[in-house]
């Protein structure tokens, strides 16, 4: 297995490799860049992030929205909305990005930093990549990791019960309750839970912004710990109610099948107790499709599942972070979320694979590989 784990360590570095080279090409034929930007902020076109998710920015789509005396020169560039700047101005632009140097050149540079985790600094937030990445590491944490957990705990239990009452009441109405939280985004779900208990319109138990509260640090260990409970209750609610469904299923249709199999009947003919039967040998092979899913369904809600919930309950996590830097070509922090992510995706998988021989020590992934 030792053996196995290196191989699998040693292959991050290609796969890491290509998805960087993907993107990074990818980038270089989308419209837009920072240079753009840049210029729209100059001219007073500039759209906040958030502003196009919620409506609210219309400046670069009005007409006539571009400043009195800009844009009437004939100087030519190939950078949208530059007419009428000074060509110098442009270059001295390009240069302050890095993109007075070929594409090949700038993604070599950009692989010697990252190979000593060096993401440079943010384009339009002057601070480090790694520092922004560290700032908001701890909310997108405390959303995955207790969303994931809460998950878990209520799926595979709810599951198996609903797996051994097959067809039965409770099986039943909990499907009635499953396909509810299946079919209704968790963000719809998370509005909701504003509006009921963060003073929308009926009550104000919850708070609705941050994950502390601004006295924090005056409270005492408990106060903060139950300040810390009081902010994330309706954020983590959200995300559990629109992730609980799938893996309820999944757990359900993973054990009904192993329930049929002869291995069981014949464990049973033998006198075996039903829960014998149930968590001594069907538990561990039904379980194996359920541990495959963990790393993905975690790294789901860590970075993408919970951006939405950022945006509505004010949390600035890693989510909020990469949206945003991908929509203002914020390069360096785009490529700098894109190698965390990939890192800790890959890093998941594998853990998920040891995850895999612990449930069942009879799987052998050496044995298994060519």
């Amino acid at each position: 297995m030792l053996a196995y784990i290196i191989r699998r360590l040693l292959l991050i570095i290609p796969t890491l490799f290509g998805i960087m080279v993907i993107n990074f090409a990818v980038v270089q034929f989308s419209p837009g860049g920072p240079v753009e930007q840049a210029i729209s902020q100059i001219q007073g076109t500039a759209v906040d992030a958030t502003a196009r998710v919620s409506g609210s920015g219309q400046a670069e789509t009005t007409p006539g929205a571009q400043k009195p005396g800009i844009g009437s020169g004939s100087a030519a560039s190939k950078y949208r909305g530059a007419r009428g700047l000074d060509p110098e101005f442009i270059k001295e632009l390009e240069k302050l990005y890095g993109f007075d140097k070929p594409a090949h050149i700038r993604f070599i540079e950009m692989l010697k930093k990252y190979v000593v985790f060096d993401f440079g600094e943010s384009f339009f937030r002057d601070r480090k990549v790694v520092d922004l990445v560290i700032d908001k590491m701890p909310v997108s944490i405390s959303l995955g990791l207790w969303t994931t957990l809460l998950v878990y705990l209520i799926s595979i239990p709810l599951g198996i019960a609903k797996s051994v009452r097959d067809g039965e009441g409770f099986d039943i109405w909990t499907s009635v309750v499953v396909i509810i939280g299946n079919a209704i985004p968790n963000f719809l779900f998370a509005i909701l839970l504003v509006v009921l208990f963060a003073g929308g319109s009926f009550l104000d138990i919850f708070p609705l912004r941050g994950i502390t509260s601004p006295n924090w640090d005056e409270l005492s260990i408990i106060g903060k710990v139950l300040d810390y409970f009081h902010h994330m209750i309706l954020p983590i609610t959200a995300l559990v109610i629109g992730g609980f469904a799938g893996l309820t299923m999944l757990t359900k249709n993973s054990f009904i099948e192993e329930i049929n199999k002869q291995y069981v009947v014949t464990a049973r003919s033998k006198g075996l107790e039903e829960k014998r039967v149930l968590y001594g040998h069907i538990f561990r092979n039904a379980m194996l499709i359920v541990i495959a899913g963990f790393p993905s369904a975690f790294i789901g809600i860590l970075f993408t599942g919970a951006m939405l919930i950022e945006i509505i309950f004010s949390l600035d996590g890693m989510g909020l972070l990469a949206f945003e830097a991908v929509i203002n070509r914020d390069y360096p922090v785009m490529f700098g979320t894109l190698y965390v992510f990939t890192i800790l995706g890959l890093i998941m998988a594998l853990i998920g694979d040891i995850a895999y021989h612990v449930v069942d020590p009879r799987i052998d992934f050496e044995a298994n590989e060519v």
